[in-house]
């Protein structure tokens, strides 16, 4: 039994190796590639369109949906990159329904790729929208001591993605393997709908967790005062 995609090697030559999750990952991008290209080559501002496109709206309006109750911003920005992190890992949990197939959201390689992806894009969206001063000086809040401990947390909130998605990933694809290996003819179609399930939840919470850590980082001031005030007459 094989925990991670990283113990299947197709191919190896010195230090340079092809496994499992590089194969896998290469495959999910294709898939995307070649979706993107056949549902956007026809595009169509009539009340008639295919079923392609409708889907692509559906899940774009309802990307843009989240990312606008989240943040209380203009999701235009954020959907190229929150977008592309939920649709990548939901792509990757969902093909795991085919024989064979192990996802690459299993590989702790992976999930830490996709978790630095966030921790670049955080300052560059505050810098971007509040500016270097702004944004560096939310590190010295609310005492200039506070500042490795600030940095440390932002550390943590990233390590505690990554090492979250693949934890999830990699038990529910053990589970299923354990639970098949003891009941291959009763458990196959209820475990792979539970491990669909699971892993759509799974992107779903990972895009949602990063567009929460942009948007704190892309908060005005004036805007933080407000969310502080309205947090104490709450509790008040």
């Amino acid at each position: 039994m094989n925990l991670t995609p990283d113990q299947i090697v197709f191919w190896q030559w010195g230090p340079i190796t092809i496994n499992a999750t590089l194969v896998f990952t290469w495959i999910v991008m294709a898939l995307l590639v070649l979706f993107s290209w056949f549902v956007t080559r026809k595009l169509s501002a009539s009340t008639h369109i295919s079923r392609g496109q409708n889907l692509l709206e559906v899940l774009v309006i309802g990307i843009c949906n989240q990312i606008e109750e989240i943040s209380e911003q203009k999701p235009e920005p954020y959907l190229p990159f929150i977008g592309t992190l939920f649709i990548f890992i939901a792509v990757s949990n969902a093909l795991s329904i085919l024989p064979g197939y192990q996802p690459p959201t299993g590989s702790l390689s992976t999930t830490v790729a996709l978790a630095i992806c966030v921790f670049f894009a955080i300052p560059l969206y505050g810098i971007r929208r509040r500016g270097w001063v702004s944004y560096l000086k939310q590190y010295l809040q609310p005492s200039p001591i506070m500042l490795p401990f600030n940095i440390i947390g932002d550390l943590s909130r990233i390590i505690s993605l990554a090492v979250r998605l693949f934890g999830n990933v990699m038990s529910g694809t053990m589970i299923v393997l354990i639970l098949l290996s003891i009941a291959p003819l009763l458990f196959p179609v209820v475990m792979q709908a539970m491990a669909l399930l699971t892993g759509m939840i799974q992107a779903y919470i990972f895009a949602i967790l990063a567009m929460v850590f942009i948007a704190a980082a892309t908060q005005m001031e004036e805007e933080q005062q407000v969310l502080n005030n309205t947090i104490e007459v709450t509790h008040g």
